[in-house]
C-alpha cells in the first residue's frame, strides 16, 4: 500500500493515458484508411495505379442531387375526374333550365335552341373538367387526367375554373348569335356548375417515389487490372471520380470482421504514440505541469473535447468541419500555461484529427498555420480589444489559405464556395466564446488566468484593503515592490501581471503582528527590544506561514500563493542571527533561516530580488548613483552566491537586465540629479 501511495501520481497518469487513447480511438470513424492521398488539380505522386478488383464508379452527391431535382421538376402529376359530380350536374340541368324559361314568351323551337346551346356549354367545360378552387393550376408537360381508371395526358390550360365559365358562355353564345341571353345563362350556370377535378396526391406521390427509386447510384464499372491513373498524371474530374469510388469501395471492404481488429490496433498505436510525445514533452520541458495531475488532466480534457466535437460534426456533415474552433485550444493553453506548450498540444491534436477529417493535408496545414498565428498574436487576453484583433487575424488567415488551395485546385478563383468562407466567419465568432470558457475552467480546475490576476490586482479588494488598514507600511512596501517587479518582468519578457499580483500579496502575513516589522513602526518603540533574538526571528519567519494561511482562507489562487512561499527562499534572518550569536556562540542557524522553497520561475525570482532591494533601500542615506549601483549589485550578487536562484529558469543576462532596471527605478524614486557647477 505504501508503494501504491508513493506511485499514485504515476498510476493516475497511466490511467489517464489509457483512457484517453481508448476514447479517441472510439471516437474515430469505423472504417479503414485508403493508403493513397490525392487532390483535384495535383499530380499523382505514386506509381501507376491499376484497379485491384472490379468496382462501380459512384456518382457524387451533387450528381445525384441534380438527377433527383430533374425528376422532381418533371414529375408526373395526376388529377382525378369525378364523373358522379358531372352526372349530378346534368341531372339537375333539365329542371333548372325549365324553371329558368317557364314563363318566357319564347317559342318552343327557340327554347330548344337555347337548351342545345346550354348543353354544349356543359359538354365543353366538363370535357376535361372544372378544377377545384383549392387546387393550383398545374404546370409542365407531365399532367394526366384519370377518367374511369384510365389516364390521358392533358395540359394545365385544359382545366377550367368556376370564374372562367362565364367566358365560355359568352364565347359560345356569341358564336351562335345568342349574346342577348348572356345574363340569363350566367344566372343559370352560377348555381348549376360544380368543380369535379382534384389532385390525386397519393398517386402522384407514389409515382414520384417510384421514379426516384430507379435512380442509379453508379455510372459504369472499372474492370480489374485496368489502368486508373499513371504516375505524374494530374488528377482531373474524370479520374477523380474513379479514385473516390475506389477509395470508398476499398475502405468499405477493408472494414470487415477479419481485419477490423488490425485496423483498431493500428489506430491505437498511432494515437498512443502522439499522446506519449505529449507526456515526454511535459516531463522534459514542463516538469511543474507534469507533476501537477490537475493540470495534466486539464490538457487531456481539452484534447478529448475537441476530438469529440470534431468527429461529431464530421459524422453529421463533414462539410461543416471548419466550423469547429480548434484555435480555442492554443488560446486557452497559452492563457493558463505558455505559448510553447499551447502550440505543441495544438499540433498534436491536429495530427490526431488528421485521421478523421477529409482532405487531411489541407486541414492539417490550415489548422497548424492558424495555430501559429494564434500563439504569435494573442497577448494580454484580459484586454477585450486584443481578443477581437487576434480572432480577426485568425479568420483572415483561414480565408487566405483556403483561397490559395482553391486556386491550386481550380486554376482560378471562379466557383468559390461561399458557404465554406461563411464557416470560417462562424468559426471566428465561436472562438470569441473563449472568454467565458476560461472563467468556467478557472472554477472547475482551479487555474488562474490574466483576467483573474487583473481582478486580484485591485487594491480595493478585501484582503489588500485590510492590509492597508492594519499594516500601512507593509502595504506601501508591497506597492513599491510591485512597481519594481513589474518593470523587471517587462524588461525580460516574464509575466508582468502575475509578478505584480504576487508582489501585492507576498507580505500579507505581516498583518498578524504588524508592529514587529520596521516599515509599520511609527514610534521609536521597538517591540523586539523586549524579546529574545530567537523569538524575534520566529515572528519574522512566521509571516510566510501566516501569509499562506490567510491566502488559503481568502481563496487566493495557488500561483499567487507560490510568491508568498518563495519570496525569501532559504535566506537567513541575518540581523537577529548575529544578535543571537552575541548571546550564544552555539546558536542554531536553522532557527533563523526561512523554510523555502527556493524561487522556481522567473517571476518568483524577480519578486525575491525586488523585495530585498526595495526593503534595503529604505536604509540608504543621501543616495548617489554610485551608492545605488553598489547597493543593488551587493544584494543580488549575495542572493546568487547563496544559490537562491538555482531552481529558477532565469539566465545571467536576464539578471543583469533586472539589475539595470532596479538601478534606474531607484534613481527615479530618490530624484537624483546631476550636480551642476556653481
Amino acid at each position: 500500500m505504501d508503494n501504491l501511495y508513493k506511485k499514485q501520481s504515476h498510476i493516475y497518469k497511466f490511467f489517464l493515458y489509457m483512457v484517453s487513447v481508448g476514447f479517441i480511438v472510439f471516437f474515430f470513424p469505423k472504417g479503414g484508411k485508403f493508403k493513397y492521398e490525392f487532390q483535384k488539380g495535383k499530380p499523382w505522386q505514386f506509381e501507376n495505379l491499376y484497379a485491384p478488383f472490379d468496382f462501380s464508379i459512384q456518382k457524387t452527391e451533387d450528381d445525384l442531387a441534380k438527377e433527383k431535382q430533374k425528376i422532381k421538376d418533371n414529375q408526373t402529376t395526376y388529377f382525378r375526374y369525378n364523373e358522379q359530380t358531372v352526372q349530378n350536374v346534368y341531372n339537375s340541368f333539365d329542371s333548372k333550365f325549365s324553371s329558368q324559361w317557364q314563363e318566357s314568351s319564347l317559342k318552343q323551337n327557340q327554347k330548344n335552341r337555347l337548351k342545345r346551346s346550354a348543353t354544349a356549354i356543359l359538354d365543353f367545360v366538363y370535357k376535361n373538367g372544372i378544377l377545384d378552387p383549392l387546387e393550383t393550376r398545374p404546370k409542365g408537360n407531365s399532367i394526366f387526367l384519370v377518367v374511369n381508371n384510365e389516364a390521358r395526358k392533358v395540359s394545365g390550360s385544359d382545366f377550367y375554373r368556376i370564374n372562367e365559365v362565364e367566358e365560355v358562355i359568352e364565347k359560345i353564345l356569341s358564336k351562335r348569335r345568342l349574346s342577348m341571353f348572356n345574363d340569363e345563362f350566367k344566372a343559370l350556370f352560377f348555381d348549376l356548375v360544380t368543380p369535379n377535378v382534384t389532385l390525386d396526391k397519393e398517386l402522384t406521390r407514389k409515382t414520384l417515389e417510384d421514379a426516384l427509386s430507379k435512380i442509379s447510384y453508379t455510372r459504369g464499372t472499372v474492370d480489374e487490372g485496368k489502368l486508373i491513373i499513371a504516375k505524374g498524371e494530374v488528377v482531373e474530374v474524370d479520374n477523380l471520380k474513379i479514385l473516390e469510388s475506389l477509395k470508398s469501395e476499398y475502405e468499405s471492404d477493408l472494414w470487415t470482421d477479419s481485419n477490423s481488429y488490425y485496423i483498431l490496433v493500428g489506430y491505437t498505436v498511432l494515437v498512443a504514440l502522439v499522446l506519449l510525445m505529449l507526456f515526454l514533452f511535459l516531463k522534459k520541458y514542463r516538469k511543474e505541469v507534469y507533476d501537477n495531475n490537475t493540470k495534466v488532466t486539464f490538457i487531456f480534457f481539452n484534447i478529448l473535447l475537441l476530438v469529440f466535437v470534431t468527429t461529431l460534426v464530421i459524422n453529421y456533415n463533414e462539410a461543416l468541419v471548419f466550423v469547429v474552433p480548434l484555435c480555442i485550444l492554443p488560446l486557452i493553453l497559452k492563457t493558463f500555461f505558455d505559448a510553447r506548450l499551447g502550440l505543441f498540444v495544438h499540433v498534436l491534436t491536429v495530427l490526431i484529427l488528421g485521421f478523421v477529417v477529409p482532405n487531411s493535408f489541407e486541414y492539417i496545414f490550415l489548422q497548424i498555420i492558424t495555430g501559429i498565428v494564434t500563439i504569435l498574436t494573442v497577448s494580454e487576453l484580459y484586454k477585450r480589444a486584443n481578443l477581437f484583433v487576434s480572432v480577426g487575424q485568425i479568420t483572415l488567415i483561414y480565408i487566405v489559405a483556403y483561397l490559395a488551395f482553391h486556386t491550386i485546385h481550380e486554376g482560378n478563383l471562379n466557383n468559390i464556395e461561399w458557404f465554406t468562407l461563411s464557416l470560417f466567419l462562424l468559426n471566428g465568432m465561436i472562438t470569441l466564446f473563449v472568454q467565458p470558457l476560461i472563467y468556467i475552467y478557472e472554477k472547475i480546475f482551479g487555474l488562474v488566468s490574466d483576467v483573474s490576476l487583473l481582478e486580484l490586482s485591485d487594491t480595493n479588494s478585501k484582503l489588500l484593503k485590510e492590509l492597508s488598514n492594519k499594516a500601512p507600511g507593509t502595504f506601501n512596501h508591497s506597492l513599491q515592490v510591485a512597481n519594481l517587479a513589474e518593470a523587471a518582468a517587462n524588461g525580460i519578457g516574464a509575466n508582468a501581471m502575475l509578478v505584480r499580483v504576487g508582489a501585492l500579496y507576498h507580505d500579507i502575513g505581516k498583518m498578524e503582528n504588524p508592529t514587529y516589522f520596521t516599515e509599520n513602526q511609527i514610534t521609536n518603540v521597538n517591540p523586539h527590544d523586549e524579546i529574545s533574538p530567537k523569538e524575534s526571528a520566529r515572528i519574522i519567519l512566521d509571516h510566510v506561514i501566516k501569509g499562506i494561511e490567510l491566502a488559503r482562507k481568502n481563496n487566493i489562487p495557488d500561483r499567487v500563493v507560490d510568491f508568498i512561499r518563495s519570496h525569501h527562499g532559504t535566506s537567513l534572518v541575518y540581523y537577529f542571527y548575529k544578535r543571537q550569536l552575541e548571546l550564544d556562540n552555539d546558536a542554531n542557524e536553522s532557527d533563523f533561516r526561512y523554510a523555502g522553497p527556493l524561487p522556481f520561475s522567473k517571476e518568483t525570482a524577480i519578486l525575491m530580488m525586488a523585495d530585498s532591494v526595495e526593503a534595503a533601500s529604505k536604509s540608504l542615506k543621501n543616495p548617489t548613483f554610485l551608492i545605488i549601483d553598489e547597493f543593488v549589485e551587493k544584494i543580488i550578487v549575495g542572493q546568487m552566491k547563496s544559490d537562491q536562484f538555482v531552481n529558477a529558469d532565469i539566465t545571467f543576462r536576464e539578471i543583469e537586465t533586472i539589475k539595470k532596471i532596479f538601478k534606474l527605478k531607484l534613481t527615479n524614486i530618490y530624484h537624483l540629479r546631476v550636480e551642476y557647477p556653481e
